[in-house]
C-alpha cells in the first residue's frame, strides 16, 4: 500500500513544481530543491516502512 501512495505522490509533486515554475521562474532552484527531497524521503519511508 505504500508503493501505491509513493507511485501517486510522485506525479503531483512533479506537476505542482511544473506549475510553479512556469507561474514564477525565479523560483526553480528552490522548487526542485524542494522536489528532490521530498521525492527522496517519499522513496526512503514509503518503501522501508513496508520492511519493518
Amino acid at each position: 500500500m505504500n508503493m501505491n501512495m509513493t507511485l501517486t505522490l510522485a506525479p503531483i509533486i512533479s506537476l505542482l513544481a511544473g506549475i510553479l515554475i512556469l507561474v514564477v521562474p525565479r523560483l526553480l532552484n528552490y522548487i526542485v530543491a524542494i522536489y528532490l527531497i521530498a521525492i527522496g524521503l517519499l522513496g526512503l519511508f514509503g518503501a522501508n516502512s513496508m520492511h519493518l
